[in-house]
């Protein structure tokens, strides 16, 4: 196939200004689909292999709320919310998951996601402080006492809840599988951040997985779970992540129609119910400050923000860069450009 008729694994996704001078890029792949799975826009090769990091946290709770673990342990909706939860460890989010741990009858010494420094020092701008910190602020504890909960009940060993041959986690990659369209073989494993297994798929697979988790009321499989997840997500998006937060605005400016969850090294995923769509970016970098104005200029480019939602998400489409005397040095904004895909000239679907 001539390199010219090849689709590049990556665009560019935004800029970043010194002064007037484009001083960076940022690249990366987006991934627009219909619930069928469908790449109806893209930019760079929407098939790109993508470690899909925090945004798998609904699918993870997905086995769990599928089998009535909610109504079992009497967990709020806003609990539901936190177990698919990259939370800033603020005292809400710390005090919801001390109390899920012990519906469940479990503690915090049975987290294994490790501890941290809360997240809401670094979204205020602030310093933390020294450790030690607790495994409850781990943002990825409610997923963990999700995790923990399901184990419970349906009577499995809690400490070895991680591995990849537990039940608990050959459950979850059903769910992936079945929400993703990957067949489980093809899941490409790795261990997150929080320990727990984590996968690669396709970006235009993470992208389907939301779209459906987005629209679906009733799953063959699943049942209400999809819908319930989802529904508590939009419903307490302060419980997804936190104050001065990505997921709490966007979800804020959707105002009930999005859902949507950030993941580690540039990875956003949105589901659009009103419009039956799935969006994944992966900034090929890593960097968050590429990944927040390419989400708000995708969000235009497709037409799903009315006015109201521009104006709440308009500190995230440009931000500023400053100097350690705050002195503002330049800018980084949006470069991304969605386009038509054509599915036969994509450099990674068949690799």
């Amino acid at each position: 196939m001539p390199e010219s008729s090849v689709v590049r694994a990556h665009a560019p996704l935004a800029e970043v200004l010194r002064g007037h001078a484009v001083e960076s890029i940022h690249f990366g792949a987006v991934a627009v689909v219909d619930r069928n799975g469908k790449v109806l826009k893209a930019a760079g090769d929407p098939y790109t292999p993508t470690f899909t990091r925090s945004a798998l946290k609904p699918l993870q709770a997905l086995p769990f709320t599928a089998a009535g673990g909610v109504e079992r342990f009497g967990f709020s909706q806003a609990q539901v919310a936190l177990m698919c939860a990259s939370h800033s460890g603020e005292p809400r989010h710390v005090e919801a998951v001390a109390d899920m741990l012990a519906r469940c009858g479990r503690s915090a010494s049975d987290l294994q996601c490790g501890s941290h420094a809360p997240g809401f020092y670094e979204a205020r701008g602030e310093v933390p402080p020294p450790p030690p910190y607790s495994t409850l602020a781990h943002n990825c504890s409610g997923k963990h006492s999700g995790m923990l909960a399901y184990c419970v009940q349906h009577g499995l060993a809690v400490g070895d809840y991680l591995a990849f041959d537990h039940p608990l986690q050959a459950a979850i990659r059903r769910a992936v599988s079945t929400f993703t369209g990957v067949a489980e073989e093809r899941l490409v494993a790795g261990i997150d951040g929080c320990s727990a297994p984590n996968y690669a798929v396709p970006l235009a697979s993470l992208a389907t997985a939301f779209a459906r988790l987005a629209t679906t009321d009733v799953d063959a499989e699943y049942g209400l779970a999809p819908r319930t997840l989802a529904d508590a997500m939009i419903a307490h998006p302060e419980m997804v992540s936190g104050a001065f937060r990505s997921d709490l605005a966007l979800m804020q400016a959707g105002r009930g129609d999005w859902v949507t969850k950030i993941g580690a090294e540039g990875v956003q995923a949105i589901g659009i119910r009103s419009q039956g769509l799935g969006i994944a970016i992966k900034v090929a970098d890593g960097q968050k400050r590429g990944l927040y104005p390419a989400i708000v200029a995708v969000l235009d480019q497709l037409g799903v923000a009315d006015g109201k939602a521009r104006a709440l998400l308009e500190p995230w489409r440009v931000r500023t860069v400053r100097n350690y005397r705050g002195i503002a040095t330049g800018e980084v904004r949006p470069a991304v450009v969605l386009g038509p895909f054509r599915p036969q000239i994509s450099a990674l679907r068949d690799a």
